[in-house]
């Protein structure tokens, strides 16, 4: 058997047919443009070129966006008071901090001085606690994208045993929390993992976020399992790759996600949804 393809662009484009449409009734009745602003520090190549995709997406669908470009040098304090404005500003309904930020930078501090109401990454504590609570709000981009790439193709995942390999703060425990939402029985595995083949065999669905090229071979899975491929690797020749190898798994998983083209798009998309609910819910 060959795997189908979930082809997240094509899902993505639909999505976000519908926010323009919306935006544009919104104008229509003179009611706010959404409004995103995106922090960028330092020069990482992915970082760039997310922020530009992020920039393009916005337009696409008739927002405001403003980008904040700093050195890697810059100082804390400025971040911060950076935030404090932009919590303040009536035109902007989501703040967004392009991570991985500098290692002198406390992370932890930055992403808790943004608003919750503004918090259209899903990382602010407020919101994580929400989720884990069963009451989502603002939700984290890439678990809520995956979410709705699973329902939007009609897999039902309820009652299935799901792994995620990799627990960070970005996609792994948020990951679980949604899972969790949907009734699966979940597992979430790390480098300490003992037996994680064994994990892997046992696994229905399987979501892979750990910057590893091509880790996940498909001798390991389960006939029929589901694929997500949260992972980006650029390789030496410039070919973009994820965490799964794909050819392996396209024989013997039932779903699959490529690389590009799966998760990105979707992260994205949720990363604007989240910016117009922000919108409609604090500010109208």
């Amino acid at each position: 058997m060959n795997a189908k393809i979930i082809n997240g662009s094509k899902i993505a484009k639909k999505i976000q047919k519908k926010i323009k449409k919306e935006v544009d009734q919104r104008r229509k009745k003179k009611l706010l443009t959404p409004g995103l602003a995106v922090i960028l520090v330092g020069n990482n190549y992915s970082s760039k070129i997310y922020v530009k995709k992020k920039k393009i997406a916005c337009n696409n669908v008739g927002f405001f966006s403003k980008v904040f470009k700093f050195s890697k040098k810059i100082h804390e304090k400025k971040i911060l008071n950076l935030l404090e404005k932009l919590n303040k500003n009536k035109y902007i309904h989501g703040i967004l901090i392009q991570l991985p930020l500098p290692k002198k930078i406390n992370t932890y501090k930055i992403l808790k001085k943004i608003s919750y109401k503004k918090d259209v990454d899903g990382f602010h504590p407020f919101n994580i606690g929400l989720l884990c609570q069963k009451h989502p709000n603002l939700r984290s981009c890439t678990p809520f994208g995956i979410i709705q790439l699973l329902k939007k193709i009609k897999i039902k995942i309820k009652g299935l045993n799901a792994l995620i390999i990799g627990d960070s703060n970005i996609v792994g425990k948020p990951m679980m929390l949604e899972l969790l939402l949907k009734n699966c029985t979940t597992t979430i595995a790390n480098k300490f993992t003992k037996n994680l083949y064994k994990h892997i065999k046992n696994a229905d669905l399987i979501i892979i976020a750990i910057g590893k090229p091509n880790f996940l071979n498909g001798k390991w899975i389960k006939k029929g399992a589901i694929i997500i491929d949260v992972g980006i690797n650029r390789l030496k020749n410039g070919k973009i790759v994820g965490d799964v190898d794909f050819y392996s798994n396209y024989k013997k998983a039932s779903y699959i996600t490529p690389v590009p083209g799966g998760v990105g798009p979707m992260t994205v998309t949720s990363l604007l949804q989240n910016t117009l609910y922000a919108c409609k819910k604090y500010y109208d």
